[in-house]
């Protein structure tokens, strides 16, 4: 297979990154694979436009958001301990909290509340911490393209804003967001089987 060995200790901060993530040994190791070969230059890092090569996300209407999600502060690259946290907020909850995690550790990245800070992240286009009347209509026109007229999404935006807006601000912040998400099962919703 070239130079690009399958060894467990070619993964940089193997042990830091399981802890960090949940995710398994195998599953790193799976993902590193899934780096390497998204990296085809061999440059240790991940552009946009290597992102861009994963079928999924050329197909999801939110896939640029997704992407950008990868890239905070305006970087330009993601290496593997990125890729691999940005991931973890999709990895599936896990079922049972037997109260053995310590609670002055960070809350897993695939917690309810990451997953949502996650999603906010993706409707927040200006990053100002609030969701726009006219943040949730461009999302909005991402995700349902043509098959919708734009009167009609305008009125979305403003039901869905109106109805989650508490303080009258004519924005969503994170906390109203959170709220209006409250009965959503966003645990089995934000999780997507990333490896086979």
């Amino acid at each position: 297979m070239g130079s690009r060995g399958s060894h467990a200790a070619r993964i940089p901060d193997a042990d830091g990154l399981r802890r960090e993530t949940g995710f398994s040994q195998a599953s790193l190791l799976r993902l590193y694979h899934r780096f390497q070969a998204l990296d085809r230059n061999e440059k240790g890092y991940l552009s946009r436009m290597d992102l861009q090569q994963i079928g999924a996300l050329a197909v999801n209407p939110l896939g640029d958001r997704i992407i950008e999600s990868f890239f905070p502060d305006g970087r330009m690259r993601v290496d593997f301990p990125g890729f691999v946290r940005v991931l973890a907020h999709f990895r599936p909850a896990d079922d049972e909290d037997d109260g053995s995690r310590d609670p002055k550790a960070p809350e897993p990245l695939n917690s309810r509340m990451n997953k949502l800070r996650f999603a906010f992240q993706l409707y927040d286009l200006d990053g100002d911490g609030k969701i726009s009347r006219l943040e949730m209509l461009q999302v909005l026109r991402l995700m349902v393209g043509v098959q919708v007229t734009e009167e009609q999404l305008e009125s979305i935006a403003d039901r869905t804003v109106q109805e989650a807006d508490e303080d009258g601000d004519g924005a969503v912040s994170f906390l109203e967001f959170a709220k209006s998400l409250e009965k959503m099962n966003i645990e089995q919703k934000m999780s997507i089987r990333i490896l086979k």
